[in-house]
């Protein structure tokens, strides 16, 4: 078995020199500080504290209740609002809560479609079949790449869902919760928000806001725009009947024990984010954008350009003319530029999208800016339009890469030079 974990670990490492020497474009993925790593490997993993601080069914968690308070002080401050719960361990189970506290088996929701952008957990195949709720879907406007408010408010009205879910996995521009506000006062449906995509940019101003735009409750991962563990959230305003019920939802609806380390791991990203959060926000768009519009140069067929491409960390490009969205991401990966395939808005089968989905977040939190988005498009361009071997075009992307790997927007930049490759893979001393 000494064997067997020799290569675990020549793995670990052999993937950590694979992201050292690749342009890292998944938009739906980040960076974790040093700060906030430390807590993931501390004794924190080891331990349980169901419920919450003050109120444990577990002992010896002192310390545990006042990182946890510590964390939902930071998480209402940073949002704004009156109500956090950081027991969900992921953005989808975070919507599992979500649907335990506001729906019944049987109940209309309303959602996206897949192909028009939503995220799996809104399907019947996610956890919307698992909670037995029945979907209602939004009219799409393609060419804005949103919702098409007039049709919707016709089918709100018509089927009139208990609630009205406003999220997508394919995110370029904010959704128009504020305009929809008014229908779903008028058929008492509850506005919920699933931001797990752009809460950093949520978090920073620089998308919307949607607790003040008429949604009650707002679920999200944390560990995409907002550069934090993979862990999820409960954000919201209400009554305390509602917040009880969110509270109950999380645990012990979904949750047992709520992954110590990740939600200490938390405590610190939204610290940092309160730092320097508007700012990477602020950077992260102006990359995208960057990105979309030199890849548009080049010939890609980058959605949304009569709106600026997007007005997130996120691009949708339609890869018809570079064989498919899942051969243009293959070939892209191939040679060190890891984006993902992605459905579009007239894709039929998600085992043929139409396009392929990249993003910023990460490159970003290593220090790239508009000028390195250039030249990503460009390495893109020789690949898919010139025939360039993956070869030339890894040992450039590499190249590109190699400035990049200090970590930016965290304490620890301030202090001394980190290179986030460098804690991955160590031996044990």
């Amino acid at each position: 078995m000494a064997e067997t974990v020799a290569h675990l670990r020549a793995l670990a490492r052999e993937h950590s020199a694979r992201f050292e020497r690749s342009i890292p474009l998944i938009a739906s993925e980040n960076l974790l500080s040093p700060y906030a790593k430390e807590m993931l490997i501390s004794d924190l993993h080891s331990r349980y504290a169901e419920g919450l601080p003050g109120e444990r069914y577990y002992e010896g968690n002192e310390q545990v209740d006042e990182i946890e308070t510590v964390c939902l002080d930071l998480a209402r401050r940073l949002f704004r609002c009156s109500f956090a719960d950081v027991r969900p361990i992921s953005g989808t189970v975070a919507n599992l809560a979500v649907l335990k506290a506001l729906t019944e088996p049987g109940d209309l929701v309303g959602t996206s479609r897949l192909a028009d952008g939503a995220h799996i957990s809104s399907a019947a195949f996610g956890a919307f079949g698992l909670r037995g709720v029945k979907p209602v879907y939004y009219a799409w406007d393609a060419e804005r790449m949103t919702i098409d408010v007039a049709k919707t408010r016709e089918i709100l009205r018509a089927v009139r869902p208990k609630t009205c879910l406003f999220g997508l996995s394919l995110f370029l521009f904010p959704l128009p919760v504020e305009e929809l506000r008014p229908t779903l006062e008028e058929i008492g449906a509850r506005g919920w928000y699933d931001g797990a995509h752009v809460l950093g940019l949520i978090a920073g101003g620089e998308f919307q806001d949607p607790l003040r735009e008429g949604c009650t409750v707002l679920s999200a991962s944390t560990h995409k725009t907002l550069p934090g563990p993979q862990h999820g959230i409960l954000l919201g305003e209400g009554d305390e009947e509602l917040l009880q019920r969110l509270r109950s939802g999380a645990f012990p609806g979904v949750t047992s024990n709520h992954h110590l380390h990740a939600m200490a791991a938390l405590a610190v990203s939204l610290a940092e984010h309160l730092e320097f959060g508007r700012e990477y926000a602020r950077r992260t768009i102006a990359n995208a954008r960057a990105l979309a519009q030199a890849l548009h140069a080049r010939g890609f067929d980058v959605l949304g350009e009569h709106l600026g491409f997007t007005r997130s960390h996120t691009i949708a490009v339609r890869a018809d003319a570079e064989g498919g969205g899942a051969e243009a991401a293959r070939r892209l990966a191939d040679a060190g530029l890891v984006a993902n395939k992605n459905l579009l808005p007239g894709d039929t089968s998600p085992k043929r999208p139409g396009g392929i989905r990249l993003g910023t977040p990460e490159v970003t939190r290593l220090g790239m800016g508009e000028k390195e988005m250039e030249q990503i498009a460009e390495l893109a361009h020789d690949l898919l339009h010139r025939g360039r071997p993956a070869a030339e075009i890894r040992e450039r992307a590499a190249e590109l890469k190699r400035p990049f790997t200090t970590l930016r927007y965290c304490f620890a930049a301030g202090e001394a030079a980190y290179r986030y490759y460098d804690l991955v893979g160590r031996d044990p001393s």
